[in-house]
């Protein structure tokens, strides 16, 4: 499967982020991408570096006007295309929620992301409820695609719970980038650390992941912190963790990577981790600690 990723830096143009995007999701479906995928709230500079009530107003209804712009998209370019937007459920309850839109321009699935930070510059919990939906694949024209989003990354619990449900692949919209007062080494054991541990999830479960991250700098405008240096390095591993392609840690980028959609099959033979499993022994995993 021909896999087009767009990593993208963004300003407080709402309007021109999304014809940048929506410019580029042509280009690619012109080069034959049958899936692209976007950054984390991609519309939008990344807002939650303050809590700042009046920013609810960037918040939309899905369904709604936006989820039509990019259905229309999708359905124009003959992509199954993946969209991380600010969701609006009701008055005072919103959610940090990916969108898959269906070649034909319906609407596959969403996701509401699941884990969400409360850091110095990611102050998500102001913003977002935790998703209820749980971690259910999506059906699309191109397979089932296990979405979450960025903080998910980290969590091995969501990437099986995805796999066991049937997901060919596992999808991170993300939105991460660097502490200004770390040292520059301190800042590339972060950037590894992200990149390893979504690695390890594709060897884990035999599935490729697909990890698209925003780029360039963002100012904080509350001025408490000197704003995030997102670190791009978006990237594409097979099932065994093995890189298919990773982009530049500060230029914006926009690619095909293919993907041999096949290829999982041989590798959970070969290593069979399903099989193996313990499950009669894993009923620890659902306490908060067990020390």
């Amino acid at each position: 499967m021909n896999v087009g990723i767009i990593q993208q830096h963004n300003n407080a143009n709402i309007e021109d982020n999304r014809n940048r995007l929506a410019s580029k999701v042509t280009a690619l479906a012109a080069q034959g991408a049958e899936l692209v995928v976007l950054q984390e709230l991609h519309d939008s500079l990344y807002f939650c570096q303050t809590e700042d009530v009046s920013l609810f107003d960037l918040a939309v209804k899905i369904p709604g006007e936006i989820t039509e712009f990019y259905s229309e998209l999708a359905k124009k370019c003959n992509v199954v295309l993946v969209t991380s937007l600010f969701e609006k459920r009701a008055t005072g309850l919103y959610h940090n929620t990916a969108v898959v839109f269906d070649k034909d321009g319906s609407m596959a699935g969403k996701y509401r992301k699941m884990h969400i930070p409360d850091d110095p510059a990611y102050y998500e919990k102001f913003y977002f409820c935790p998703g209820d939906i749980g971690f259910e694949p999506i059906q699309t024209s191109v397979g089932k695609l296990g979405v979450l989003v960025c903080w998910d990354q980290w969590y091995p619990e969501a990437a099986r719970l995805m796999a066991l449900k049937g997901a060919d692949m596992l999808i991170y919209p993300t939105a991460i980038g660097y502490e200004s007062t770390d040292v520059q080494a301190e800042q590339e054991r972060q950037r590894e650390a992200w990149t390893t541990v979504q690695r390890g999830h594709a060897v884990a479960n035999g599935l490729p992941v697909v990890a698209v991250n925003r780029v360039g700098f963002e100012p904080d405008p509350s001025g408490q912190t000197n704003g995030i240096m997102f670190w791009g390095s978006s990237f594409v591993a097979g099932p065994q963790g093995e890189f298919l392609f990773r982009a530049s840690n500060n230029e914006e980028v926009e690619t095909i990577v293919e993907v041999d959609m096949k290829r999982s099959e041989n590798v959970r033979r070969w290593w069979p981790f399903l099989r193996d499993r313990r499950i009669d022994y894993y009923g620890g995993i659902t306490k908060r600690f067990l020390g």
